[in-house]
């Protein structure tokens, strides 16, 4: 009686073998059920300016997003273009945002202007991440703060979110029963997410694929 396990993994592994020997750089795994479709592994396609990264995602849709955003880097001349999109709800609130094909060259000028600094200032500070993050989590009285975050007195809290409200990032909002809570405004919400997930980037090389050397 046949053992049509084991021949389909000795498929897998002659298959492995076939591939390894068409891209010897190629160090992903090759087991049933975890292996890309042959012929749809991630190559490069090099250009003067930006290349073209292919099949960079097992999902088409995201490897396609790529190749689109190369192409049109490549062809306008510019150092890159940033596409994202994002939900998130905590709190009985919900944000959606989509932006598509975001300049990398505007966002360099961010930093050479010094609005990334003044912004990385307000928030780079822990105790008032932590009040930030509580607040994502959802609306919350000066005094629910000063418990959450283990703070001393109402007043070291209200010390500590005078930036955030500054900067508009917070606001007070009076809900059913009269009293105040603050919350994260609307349109702040995709950037406090999106610089936290920057942050995970920059930890966490995994997805990340391309020329720099």
């Amino acid at each position: 009686m046949r053992d049509y396990e084991k021949e389909i993994d000795k498929l897998w592994e002659e298959l492995a073998e076939l591939r390894a020997a068409i891209n010897p750089q190629n160090t992903e795994p090759n087991r049933p059920g975890q292996a890309r479709e042959f012929g749809r592994e991630p190559y490069t396609e090099e250009r003067e300016r930006v290349h073209i990264m292919h099949n960079m995602h097992p999902d088409k849709r995201l490897s396609e997003m790529m190749e689109e955003l190369c192409e049109t880097a490549d062809a306008e001349g510019s150092s890159g273009r940033i596409t994202y999109l994002g939900v998130f709800s905590s709190g009985g609130r919900q944000s959606n945002w989509i932006k598509k094909a975001a300049s990398c060259d505007d966002l360099m000028r961010l930093a050479e202007s010094g609005m990334a600094s003044k912004v990385l200032a307000c928030l780079g500070n822990a105790t008032r991440l932590k009040i930030l993050v509580e607040i994502l989590k959802g609306p919350k009285t000066v005094a629910e703060l000063t418990e959450v975050c283990g703070l001393g007195s109402t007043g070291q809290a209200y010390h500590h979110m005078k930036p955030l409200l500054a900067a508009d990032v917070i606001t007070e909002s009076t809900d059913g029963d009269g009293r105040g809570r603050y919350v994260v405004r609307p349109h702040r919400v995709q950037g406090v997410i999106m610089l936290l997930a920057g942050i995970s980037d920059m930890t966490d090389e995994e997805c990340t694929k391309g020329v720099w050397e």
